[in-house]
């Protein structure tokens, strides 16, 4: 009897991590590998093949939902389909899209509230820059900030 359980937990225990391992292992190794940005320090800007980069996160004014945010991108070539995908760094709280609007030929900006967690008030948030579906892979920073309410 106790075998059985032990089988049946350890193949319960080897299906979560081929569900869910991948995420978890390339959020942890992506994280490991660059080198942080805060990005409400200031301005995160880097040379590509293609040009320079800019990044540029301004608080707001607090909302109903939270504290508003605006991200202003400046990029040397324009992605067909923008976005900017919030992640948490300190906790997995979900993935949230947020899309960017074309200001300029070259600048893109989008105003969005991060999502907070219930259990405490600091929460640090991932920003991964996509064109559509694809991760634009040449950002040498994991880009960050810290979320208020």
């Amino acid at each position: 009897m106790l075998r059985a359980i032990g089988v049946l937990g350890g193949v319960v225990v080897a299906i979560a991590l081929w569900v869910f391992g991948p995420q978890w292992f390339d959020n942890a190794s992506q994280a490991e590998s660059q080198p942080e940005c805060d990005l409400l320090s200031g301005p995160c800007t880097w040379e590509a093949d293609n040009g320079l980069w800019q990044v540029v996160l301004e608080r707001m004014e607090a909302g109903d939902q939270g504290m508003e945010y605006q991200l202003g991108i400046t990029v040397p070539k324009a992605p067909d389909r923008f976005l900017a995908v919030l992640k948490g760094q300190s906790m997995y709280m979900g993935e949230y899209p947020v899309p960017m609007e074309r200001q300029e030929p070259l600048r893109y900006q989008a105003t969005f509230t991060a999502p907070f967690c219930t259990t405490g008030a600091d929460m640090v948030w991932r920003i991964d820059l996509q064109d559509g579906q694809k991760v634009i892979e040449n950002v040498p920073w994991t880009l960050v900030f810290h979320a208020e309410k």
